[in-house]
């Protein structure tokens, strides 16, 4: 015992000898004269609060960069020869191959980003990548139409626009065009408008109950990410529908309330990715984009859905309620995490961006709390200017993914710059935070982002905020 105690007590000499400061750190902290809680924390992305400008030459970068890789241009796939007169267009004409493709669903939600930029910053430059690449679409669709009814083989491109097989071939491109057509006028899309919606609303395979579905990767599944491909273009539509108003939002709403049946994990205030109709338990992998497809749904059917709409409380109260669980699983660095509750999986730009978009415009909107949310999106954007290289290519995004029911396959999807699913969530995010920033006060005070009622005019510390 007495051997033990000897031990025990030389133990503790060590612990308090080690805690003790050298004569060297006695001398730095004695040489500091800046009181101990105003020391510089050691962030890793940039914190505070950003300017209007810096997030315009963000923008601006990414959009110079896409302005060079996407061409609208015809050309000859064997010649490489650009076509210009359509009607010469047959079954050797395709697209120029850019970067990407012009009528992907990750180009939808990009041009839907580029309107919504445009209306922030002023900048017709936006507006005009989105009108531009629109018209011509329209203008050739005809054109392959007719190679395509005469038997000739397709571009894969215009197969996507012409002949939809899936909601991913149709539903965001569908929804912009309706948003560029309600902003400007001069557009034509009505033809290409109309064959989406045909195969939204009455091709597409669903569940006996009409619920969209897909019969992979095993029958009767449900995709948390066919919530955004189906839905919005539904209530968008609903704004140029005529007296069809009220039927194209009560499909909306009911598909919004079908899929949070069967996907809504309430004790996590989180979306599950896949959802199988045969299966007694259902796995719940919270998928970082796929929830922020959930929570961009939501945000665009309440933009549409008038005030009085019967279900638009419980719509209100599910977004609300996925915004609280989307909040808590921000990671220090500000971005959100691939598997949103598992912290040892990577941290991604899409979904981070997304969830910025959607929770700004709520605050802006009065849906949720500019005090609480505020700082959130705040630090989200300062995460995301650091995955924007000096190319204006989005970096540290998550490639297109399938589904499944273990871990694994969603820690070790890649990342890549050529994943297209970036950039309009980067850009729809920075147009909304500049919408945030000229409606909100928000300041550093005590070296922490906080959101004021009315604007702090002090630069000194705020003990007592004056109303």
């Amino acid at each position: 015992m007495k051997n033990i105690g000897l031990l025990c007590m030389g133990a503790l000499v060590m612990m308090v000898s080690s805690c003790a400061p050298t004569q060297e750190k006695k001398e730095e902290i004695n040489d500091s004269n800046t009181p101990l809680h105003l020391l510089q924390p050691d962030y890793q992305n940039p914190y505070g609060v950003p300017s209007v400008e810096s997030i315009k030459v963000d923008m601006d970068r990414i959009l110079g960069y896409l302005e060079e890789c996407t061409p609208a241009r015809v050309v000859n796939k064997n010649t490489g020869e650009t076509i210009t007169d359509y009607a010469q267009i047959n079954a050797d004409a395709q697209l120029e191959r850019g970067t990407f493709r012009l009528a992907s669903y990750e180009w939808g939600v990009t041009y839907s980003a580029m309107i919504a930029a445009a209306e922030a910053t002023g900048d017709k430059a936006y507006m005009d990548y989105v009108t531009k690449r629109f018209k011509f679409l329209a203008e050739v669709a005809p054109h392959f139409r007719k190679v395509m009814d005469e038997g000739g083989k397709l571009d894969g491109q215009m197969r996507q626009i012409l002949d939809p097989r899936a909601l991913d071939d149709a539903g965001a491109v569908c929804a912009a065009m309706v948003k560029a057509q309600m902003k400007d006028s001069s557009l034509d899309l009505n033809a290409l408008i109309q064959n989406y919606m045909d195969f939204i609303m009455n091709k597409e395979y669903r569940l006996s109950d009409g619920t969209f579905a897909r019969t992979r990767p095993l029958y009767n599944t449900l995709w948390l990410d066919d919530m955004f491909m189906g839905i919005p273009p539904i209530a968008w539509y609903s704004c140029i529908a005529n007296e069809k108003q009220t039927e194209y939002q009560e499909e909306a709403v009911k598909q919004v309330l079908q899929f949070a049946e069967r996907m809504w994990v309430p004790e996590k205030n989180l979306f599950r990715h896949g959802w199988v109709e045969e299966m007694k338990d259902h796995p719940a992998f919270h998928w970082g984009r796929a929830n922020g497809w959930a929570l961009l749904t939501m945000c665009e059917v309440l933009d549409v859905l008038p005030e009085n709409h019967p279900q638009r409380g419980k719509i209100m109260d599910l977004f609300c309620a996925h915004v609280k669980g989307l909040a808590a699983c921000q990671s220090g660095e500000g971005l959100w995490h691939q598997l949103l509750d598992r912290n040892d999986s990577y941290l991604e730009t899409s979904a981070t961006a997304i969830y910025v978009y959607c929770m700004a415009h709520a605050i802006n909107k009065g849906w949720i709390d500019a005090l609480a949310y505020g700082p959130v999106v705040t630090l989200g954007w300062n995460a995301i200017t650091t995955q924007i290289n000096e190319l204006g290519q989005v970096e540290g995004t998550c490639v297109g993914t399938g589904m499944a029911f273990d871990p694994a396959f969603y820690y070790y999807r890649p990342v890549n710059v050529y994943a297209a699913h970036g950039y309009g969530p980067v850009i729809w995010a920075g147009a909304e935070m500049i919408n945030l920033l000229k409606r909100q006060y928000p300041k550093m005070n005590d070296s922490a982002v906080q959101f004021y009622s009315t604007e702090q005019k002090t630069d000194s510390p705020i003990f007592h905020e004056k109303r």
